[in-house]
């Protein structure tokens, strides 16, 4: 087993996830894994890190696919014997135009977006070592979604006592209301990818908080951050930041210092806490 530190970055072949481990290679003293769903695309983009002179390594993992997670989480146990950096990047989102009907987009956007890194981090969780650091890309999109949230959900997102099966039990319930058509008169807003990462946003503030009454002792932090508005494949060639400027409060979350005490269980951009 080897004593080398660990990170790994999900959805790290393009955009946001690539130039986060790009950064990761030049700063973070260990092994950094470059994950896909699609092998070949993570090889080639391991390759364009090696004509960089940077040395990353290869593990296929699907969010989507509970097998590929936990193939990862026995790669991890049995070579490292757990895990010091785990920034949950992978994320989709439909296009604005695009004519799937709104509640596909609701099932598809949740299934990835919010239960593919919720089921991430209850395999890899256990894993992750003493003065680790968990990083889960959110949005900004998460404050204004929320903001179209009705008064009753609003209080329910922002609770500092909501469980995980409560929020679980919310994000399903939104998917429901988007089928049956009912989703704004129940107070919803009319963004599924906005709704997903409200989730994820949630999720990361209850995950702080249960890593504060389980392992105290361990310094881990955890936070979700918003990397901005960044020209990708996903939010298209008119944003204002390039991959490398949105990795920066990821890579920044990711580096925090063995003796930082925070933040922890706060949701950040531009390095900054903001307000939930």
């Amino acid at each position: 087993m080897s004593n080398v530190p660990v990170a790994v970055v999900t959805g790290s072949n393009k955009g946001i996830g690539f130039a986060i481990v790009q950064a990761l290679c030049k700063q973070f003293p260990g092994d950094v894994y470059l994950t896909a769903r699609d092998p070949g695309r993570g090889q080639d983009a391991v390759a364009k890190l090696q004509k960089e002179g940077l040395r990353a390594l290869f593990h296929q993992l699907d969010i989507d696919d509970l097998q590929s997670i936990r193939a990862l989480r026995d790669f991890l146990k049995e070579k490292y014997g757990g895990l010091n950096v785990l920034v949950n990047n992978a994320g989709i989102a439909f296009k604005v135009h695009d004519t799937t009907p709104f509640a596909v987009q609701a099932e598809v956007t949740l299934k990835t977006n919010f239960f593919g890194t919720r089921n991430v981090c209850t395999e890899l969780f256990p894993l992750v070592k003493p003065y680790g650091r968990v990083v889960n890309v959110s949005s900004m999109v998460s404050s204004s979604a929320l903001q179209g949230c009705s008064q009753e959900l609003q209080q329910k997102f922002r609770s500092s006592t909501i469980t995980e099966d409560e929020l679980v039990e919310l994000m399903n319930k939104f998917v429901e209301d988007t089928k049956k058509g009912v989703h704004e008169k129940e107070g919803w807003p009319n963004t599924a990818y906005g709704v997903s990462k409200i989730g994820v946003t949630v999720l990361s503030r209850i995950q702080a908080r249960m890593l504060n009454e389980t392992r105290k002792g361990d310094h881990i932090l955890l936070n979700a951050c918003c990397p901005g508005w960044v020209r990708t494949d996903m939010a298209g060639p008119k944003a204002p930041k390039s991959p490398d400027e949105g990795a920066e409060t990821p890579v920044y979350l990711a580096l925090l210092p063995s003796d930082a005490d925070g933040p922890h269980g706060q949701f950040l951009s531009n390095k900054t806490v903001r307000t939930w």
